[in-house]
């Protein structure tokens, strides 16, 4: 297999709740190298912008609240299967639902307080980590 990049976000309820080192950790862990980390507090044009694919459906005004509650951390992963991998370990989006031990199991507080987001493929990874981090951000 491959390195690949992806992205991650811990959102705002784990930051709130002091959660960021043990994800962190977590990551490490599982042997990803972090290539880009920033502290953010996103306002309503990057949100809109980074989710434009669901900009009108009818969860958006929740997410968009919700990701505007306090700071995220943005982060690029790098690994062997990374988008798979880091999938894995963040849990399925509804952390109600997620396997015992992933981070949203651990974190989340439901389907859009779920902790953490990571890109669902090649493609997406890539136009999410150059939405947030240029080349000269990523070590």
């Amino acid at each position: 297999m491959a390195l690949e990049r992806t992205f991650a976000i811990i959102k705002p309820n784990a930051v709130q709740d002091g959660h960021i080192g043990e994800i962190i950790s977590a990551i490490e862990r599982e042997g990803f190298t972090i290539h880009g980390l920033r502290m953010v507090h996103l306002n309503k044009e990057l949100i809109e912008g980074f989710y434009q694919e669901h900009i009108h459906k009818g969860f958006f005004p929740e997410l968009e609240t919700f990701m505007m509650e306090g700071p995220v951390v943005l982060m690029v992963l790098e690994g062997e299967d990374a988008i798979r991998r880091w999938r894995e370990l963040m849990g399925v989006t509804d952390s109600s639902k997620a396997a015992p031990g992933t981070l949203r199991n651990r974190f989340g507080r439901g389907i859009t307080h779920n902790a953490v987001h990571g890109s669902d493929a090649p493609a997406s990874a890539e136009r999410e980590v150059h939405y947030f981090f240029s080349a000269f951000d990523l070590v």
